[in-house]
This record gives structure tokens, sequence and C-alpha cells, in this order.
């Protein structure tokens, strides 16, 4: 080959992409030569040397072969589609690469049918992962104009992120994401119809978590239910016109998936575990151990590489150097298009990126209960597999055109840097076969069989009515129905009520049906009637989601539903049961004790009493967790809050706290305190709210009921309920005492009428988001990881600061800020012991003058320290007081302000 022609070629292909870069372009195929070193395949092949200290007779290495060998080439994209192995009749094809895309980790297609693409640019760009939490990461949206099934046409909507975990498009030129080693979710919206987003605003709250990026949330999933799910929080959340809301539920278990199938079940691929997770049940009625679910040789991966590249070493080798155990799944999807053969429709897929393989999973039900089992077992196969050993499928998705789409990261390394460190054998093997710099590449794949071309329909939801939308319910390809349900939901018209009931009743489309009836729940206006007679519909399936939907209206207090859940865990069905019997468990039903020991004796298939024995179980778990879970006095506060609540707030704030409906409309008495930013804010805002009162509008949302003055009750009930509302309904927040509460009394004693909104959040406290013009600095910074640098700004994030050995007096952590503003109060939480034994705050108007505030003694947990501010202030400085044998660390820090 000449490679000096390539050169020349590559130099005049980036100056056309120059010129051209608002231009639609085709994919690119050669990209990946253009840019490889013409000496690579030339160079002489490096002798690897077994790192020292290695014990060359444990498993791990055992037999490893280190001799010099060819380094592994990256191909076109042209040549690469040879290197799949398909089952006949199906074929794969490139529709978008780099240069275009690179770095691709997941898709979404939003309701015109554009396709998001997640490109994580910072991610193991070289093997030690320097610069992984860089802000070059991007979220690119992309279009089929001329619909010829290549997406040619491209912008960047929104660039400069800082490893983000997920894409979620909400409505029209709109998206949800959040970066890594963050707490919060943003909204990103296009305003000016650019294609960039221009307006960011808070969505939600305590999704977060930190510590190694493979180990943080991903895939913000909204399901059929409504609720939407994510890796790692064991909590989902739910839009509604009056705020986003959360509920508790199991532990997700997951990595880097979350899909439903056709009936809303949602499932959570688990990576390094290699299997998918917590597909018995809905989550939020917990985990279940269920021996046997994966079948035999489900955990062996049938793959072509044989380069013995995988973290696991030589143990998990099979003799001709492929992968023995799943080890790196990733991007799950339940099928759900039209356009590829029957047998495919509601099976679950996920990659393998370590095994370079594409699994199909079969499903199979007994009594109530699911086994999977790798699909193509028999053959020792699996659904797609290929000889390319950069192939890096990391995401599957369900096309709006009936197909499916395969996200290839295609790249020399798959794991992350902490599993590349020196001395390890993945590292000893990524070097001898030179793939350590094979990066910013990315393909997005499409299947398709002979004989069922792509769908040529284009998405218009963003311009349809509802009525057209309500039609799309009906579509033979899941993808629609899903988009059709939310732009609904979202768009809150419930002219078309009438439409979805008939829809529900008359349809004999069984999904169609079960669309219909949850886009109903997600309007508000879903009837009890409607609900009794699907109770008793026919079809098994269908009395499984209106059970699941009978929890909203149970919880929006319609006690009458309570028989109907005793009488259907007696249903014939095991599935039916199963569901009757958890939505008992999960509305704490009267006699629900009864139901699950009576269940437990008389079922007879295996599912129902699995079921109400691990049940019963957990009730008895959480009686002893509830023992010791808070102190004495926080106990004391939210029992005799739950009290109050239950006998005298839940009728207008709802027994589940998600608000009360009143008249044909839906509409709230009162407003909710699941997930509510104002409850889960300052609880000046709560406090000053039960003493005076509060009338009028909330955010601009009028309510049926007036919150009247309660200050006749004492500091402690006061004290109590707001403790109990801080810390139920899905929500965790600091307690409240009575004497806080005696201090905002005595300093509010002279008021005589309700607040309005407006002057109560003019006058509480207001948590300060952390900007990039804040200096943060600090006496002493311990180092945050593999390729991180010391940064004290992490204290504002779930990843946290901490000093560099044990804390001693004086040691101090400061903000200096670009405004002064008048600072009153700071909060942090901290990990384990190392919480500072005392400290101490002071704030200056200048960085030169100090006044020290207030001081108090650390403890583990949540720690704040309030004080009197009047005047503005640009720096705050904390400081320790006092030595101690653990470092000083702090995360989730918080600065509050006037």
């Amino acid at each position: 080959m000449n490679y000096s022609k390539i050169v020349v070629y590559s130099v005049f292909l980036t100056f056309f992409l120059i010129i051209s870069c608002n231009k639609p372009t085709r994919p690119i195929e050669e990209s990946p030569l253009a840019r490889l070193d013409p000496k690579r395949a030339e160079a002489p092949f490096p002798q690897i040397q077994i790192p020292e200290g290695v014990d060359l007779e444990s498993p791990r290495w055992q037999g490893i072969d280190l001799s010099p060998v060819p380094p592994v080439m990256p191909l076109s994209a042209s040549r690469q589609k040879e290197t799949f192995i398909l089952k006949p009749g199906y074929r794969i094809d490139p529709i978008l690469t780099e240069p275009q895309i690179k770095e691709p980790a997941a898709i979404q297609f939003d309701g015109n049918g554009r396709m998001y693409v997640l490109e994580l640019r910072s991610y193991m760009q070289d093997i030690d992962a320097t610069g992984e939490l860089l802000p070059i990461s991007r979220i690119s949206r992309w279009e089929d104009k001329d619909n010829d099934g290549y997406y040619e046409t491209g912008v960047v909507f929104l660039d400069s992120l800082v490893f983000p975990r997920f894409v979620v498009p909400f409505g029209p030129n709109t998206i949800l994401t959040m970066e890594s080693n963050e707490d919060h979710v943003y909204k990103y919206t296009d305003t000016n119809n650019d294609g960039k987003a221009d307006k960011k605003e808070l969505f939600a709250t305590g999704l977060g978590r930190s510590g190694n990026v493979e180990h943080q949330t991903s895939f913000l999933t909204w399901a059929m239910d409504n609720w939407m799910y994510s890796t790692y929080n064991a909590k989902r959340i739910r839009w509604t016109p009056q705020g986003v809301i959360q509920e508790p539920t199991g532990n997700p278990y997951g990595q880097w998936g979350v899909t439903q199938d056709n009936y809303g079940q949602v499932w959570f691929q688990d990576g390094a575990g290699g299997v998918p997770q917590n597909f018995q049940f809905p989550l939020v009625y917990g985990n279940y151990r269920v021996e046997g679910q994966f079948q035999e040789g489900f955990r062996v991966p049938y793959s072509l590489v044989k380069l013995a590249d995988f973290e696991p070493g030589m143990r998990e080798t099979k003799p001709d150097g492929s992968l023995n155990n799943v080890t790196g799944a990733a991007g799950n999807d339940v099928f759900r298009g039209d356009r590829l053969p029957k047998e495919l429709v509601n099976q679950y897929f996920y990659g393998e990126p370590v095994g370079r393989i594409i699994r199909q999973v079969r499903s199979d039900k007994k009594e109530g209960l699911t086994y999977v089992q790798n699909e193509y077992i028999d053959s020792e196969s699996e659904f797609i597999q290929s000889t390319d050993p950069l192939f890096r499928p990391v995401d599957i998705a369900t096309a709006p055109d009936g197909t499916m789409y395969i996200v290839d990261m295609y790249r020399g390394i798959i794991q992350e840097g902490n599993w590349t460190q020196e001395g390890s054998y993945l590292r000893t093997k990524l070097l001898q076969y030179q793939m350590d710099d094979i990066i910013e590449n990315g393909r997005i794949w499409r299947v398709t069989y002979d004989g069922m071309p792509r769908s040529k329909e284009k998405p218009r939801m963003y311009e349809e009515t509802s009525a057209q939308l309500v039609r799309h319910l009906s579509h033979p390809n899941g993808w629609w129905r899903d988009m059709a349900q939310q732009t609904i939901i979202l768009n809150q018209d419930k002219s078309v009520s009438k439409e979805l009931e008939k829809l529900v009743k008359s349809s004999d489309n069984e999904l169609a049906r079960i669309h219909a009836l949850w886009t109903m729940e997600g309007l508000g206006v879903l009837n009890v009637q409607l609900l009794n007679a699907l109770l008793k519909d026919r079809s098994p399936k269908m009395r499984v989601q209106a059970l699941r939907a009978a929890e909203t209206l149970y919880k929006y207090g319609e006690k009458s539903l309570e028989q109907s859940f005793k009488e259907l865990a007696r249903d014939s069905d095991p599935e039916v049961a199963i569901q009757a019997i958890q939505s008992s468990y999960v509305l704490k039903i009267n006699g629900l004790e009864e139901l699950l020991n009576t269940t437990q004796l008389s079922a007879k298939a295996k599912g129902p009493k699995l079921v109400a024995t691990q049940l019963s179980e957990r009730m008895e778990e959480a009686k002893k967790l509830a023992a010791t879970q808070y102190t004495a006095d926080e106990r004391s506060l939210f029992d005799h809050g739950k009290a109050i609540f239950d006998s005298y707030c839940a009728t207008c704030h709802g027994v589940k706290g998600l608000g009360t409906p009143t008249g044909a409309t839906g509409e709230l008495i009162a407003p909710g305190f699941s997930g509510s930013p104002r409850i889960m804010g300052h609880p000046e805002y709560a406090v000053k709210t039960l003493l005076h009162g509060l009338t009028g509008a909330i955010e601009g949302k009028e309510y049926e009921g007036v919150m009247i003055p309660m200050a006749e009750n004492d500091d402690k009930w006061i004290a109590s309920v707001i403790s109990y509302i801080r810390n139920d309904f899905g929500n965790k927040g600091s307690f409240v005492y009575p004497d806080y509460v005696a201090e905002v009394r005595k300093s509010t004693a002279n008021r005589k009428e309700n607040y309005s909104y407006d002057e109560l959040v003019q006058e509480v406290p207001k948590a300060m988001f952390p900007q990039d013009n804040w200096r943060v600095t600090a006496s002493s910074t311990a180092l945050q990881g593999v390729g991180s640098t010391r940064d004290p700004s992490y204290a504002f994030t779930y990843k946290g600061w901490k000093t560099d050995g044990p804390q001693r007096e004086g040691m101090w952590y400061q903000v200096d800020l670009p405004s002064a503003a008048t600072v009153t109060e700071i909060q942090f939480d901290t990990e384990g012991d190392q919480f500072p034994m005392s400290f101490s705050v002071a704030v200056s108007p200048d960085g030169q003058s100090w006044q020290e505030v207030a001081q108090t003694t650390g403890s583990k947990g949540l720690n704040f320290l309030a004080w009197n501010q009047e005047t503005p202030v640009k720096s705050v400085r904390i400081r320790s007081k006092q030595d101690g044998e653990h470092p000083w660390a702090m995360k989730k820090l918080t600065i509050f302000a006037r």
C-alpha cells in the first residue's frame, strides 16, 4: 500500500472538512487510515516484559504468552463490516462514523427522530486515563434529512462536558443530562432553534455518585409507568406538572444500560458482573433472590477474538485465547421494533465489548418467575460476533425506523484506568498488541434483515396534535409508542382523555391498550371505574398493568381499591397474584402480614410463594433496622412527625406525600413533598410556613387549599412534622430540632400575616451553586486518583475533598466568591470517620480581614453550621480547631446565602 498517497489524501480531506463543516456529509470510512502513523505497521514488534514482582504461578499470569506480535490495526468501517459473523439473512451497515463522531457511548432519539449521541471524548485517551475529567466531552445531534439511511447532518447540541452520564430527550429541542461527580440533573434547551442548547435549568437533585467513572449513575430512562430509572440509585424520579418527585426502590445493581420490555419491565445491565439484573419484577418492589435465574452456561461467551486481553487474565481464558466468562457487559436493549423477524421482538440484547459480541437473551417464564439463557447456546454462538479486536459494542437501541442500532466505540482500550495501572496484567497485554493509542473512533451500525427494509416513516411528534399522537400508541414499533406516550404527558393535554379511554376499552391491540392506560395515568385522568373494569379483564397482562396503575390512585386516597389487591393476590395466574402481593406490600395495605402468611401457606405456584416469603423476611429486617436507623432524638422526632402527618397533613398533602387531587381536572389541594426542592432546601422555609402560613401561587401554580398558620403548636410539634417530611417519601435531609424552631419563632414574632411565596423565598437562605469563577483553595488536599489533579472544589461534588494526611489544628478550606453575598450557613456530608473533630467558620469582605462567626463539634454524616449575618462578604473559611487521627473530608458542600 502507498502510505504517502494516504497521508496526502488525509491532509486534503482535513482541509475539505474544515471548509464544509456546515454542509451535510456522508460517513467518512477511511478516516482511521488517514490518522494512522505509516510507520506503525513497519516498526519492530516490541519486546514485552513481565512487570517486576509478578507471581507467574498465580492464575492470572500462569501460561501467559508475551512473544512479540504484530500490532492491532484499525480498519475502515467498510473493512470492519467484513469481520462480523451474522446469522443467515441479517446484515449490518454503518450509518454514522468518525470523524463526525468520536468515542460514542450511547444514543437516544427524540420525538422527531433526531439522534442524540453521547460522546465521551475524554475516556481513556491513553493507558493512564490522563485528563479523564477534562471538560471536552459533548452531546451531538444528528439527522437523516434526505431519508437515505445515513445521518449526514449534525450539530454539537451541548459541548464542554465533564464525562456526561446520559442523554434524555425531553420534549422539543430539550434534553436532560448530568456530569460525572455531580449530584444534579440539568435540563438544557435550544430556545432559538439554532441546534445548540442555550438555556440551562435544574431538573432534579440527589441522583449523583462519586468515584470511578465506570461506577457512577448512567442511563436515566423514562419507563412505561412514567417513572425514570437509572443505575446505582435506589430511587426512581418522576416529572409532574408540580415538579419532580421521587420514591425509594430496590438496588438497581446496573452499570451501563437501562431498558424496558413491551410490558414495562425494566432491565438493568451489570458491567463487570456481565449479566442483566433486576429483570424479575419492577424495581420499586425491591430485590429478590431467584435461584437458577441464570441458566447453566449463560455466563460463557462465544468470542472469536483470541488475544487474552481482558482484566481477569489467564484464569478466565479459554485454551484458544478467547474469553471464558462474561466480564464487561454494556448497553442493553429489549428489541421492540417491527423491521426485524418477529422472534427478536421483546427479546433482550446486550453488548459484551471485552468479548466483542452482541448477545441475544431468551427469557423462559415458569410459575411467574423468569429464567434467562443465551439464545444460541446450543450452537455455541452469539447473535453477532466479530473478529475485529477493536469492535466495542457499548449501547444498543430500537430505532424509529424499526431496526436495531449498535453503538461501537471502536477503540483499543475499553477498561478504565484503574484496571490498566503499572504492573497489571491488562496493561501488559494492551502494550503487547499496541492497542493503547487507538482512540477517537466510533461507529453506529444498523442491523437489518433480508426482505424487511427499514421504515422510511419519519417521526414528527413535536409538530403533531395530541389526537395524532394517540394514534401512535397503536404503532407496531415500541419506540413510537413510548415516545408518543411521553410527548402527550409532557404536553399535559387532557382533551384526548375520552379517546384514550376508548382505546383502553375497545382496542384489539393489547400493547396499545396498555400504553393508553399509562398515558391516562400520566395525565392524571385515570378513574377508578375504568380501573375496576380492567382489574377483571380477561387478559392477565391487563390485570397486571391495572394493578400497577391502581397504586397511583390508592396513593392519592382511593382506598376502595384495597379489596381488589387482596382478591387478586389469589388470582389463578401467578403473574397477577405476584403483582397484587407486591402492590399490597409497597402500599402497606391493612392486613398485609396476614396476606403474606396466607400466600406462603396456600400458593400453588412457585412465584407467589417466593415473593411472599421474601417480602415477609424484608419486613422483619425493616423492623430491626428502624430501631437503629436514627438516634433516639431523631427517632422521636420522626415517629411523632409521622403520627401528626397521617392524622392531619395527609388530608391535603396526600397519604404518600404526593398531594391530594380534587375535582374532575385532578388539580392538587396542596403541593406534594416527595422530592420537593422547597422542602429539601433550607429548613427555614418549612418552619416559617408552619409558623405563619402561606397563601397565593407557589412558583406560579395555584392550589385550592390555603396553608394556615400552625404557630399555636409548640416547637417540638413543628420540628417533628418538618423532620418527618424531610426524611420520608423518598426524601433524605437533616432533622430540625425544637431549639431551631424557637429561634425562628422569636425572630419573626412581630409578623401578623401569612407569607406569600415570593416574599418567603426572598427571606430564606438559598443554596449557592458553585460556579467556574469561584476560587477554591485549601491548606492541604489529597491526590484525587488516577489521572486527576489536586482540586479542592471536589468538596462540592459527590467525589469529595480531603486533607493529605490526618487533620491538624489550623488546617483550612476557603471559598472566594466573585461578588459579595450575605452568607449565613454551610452544610456538608462526610465519609466514615473522616469528619472534622471541631471546626469554625470565618468570613471576610475582602479576603484580608477576618471575623469568626461560629464554631461547633464535627460528627459523622451531615454537618451544618449557621450564624446571623447581615453584611455581605466575599470569602468564607472553614478552619479545623483540633487534631485528629483521620483526614478531614467533605463532600456535597453547600453554602447558603440570603
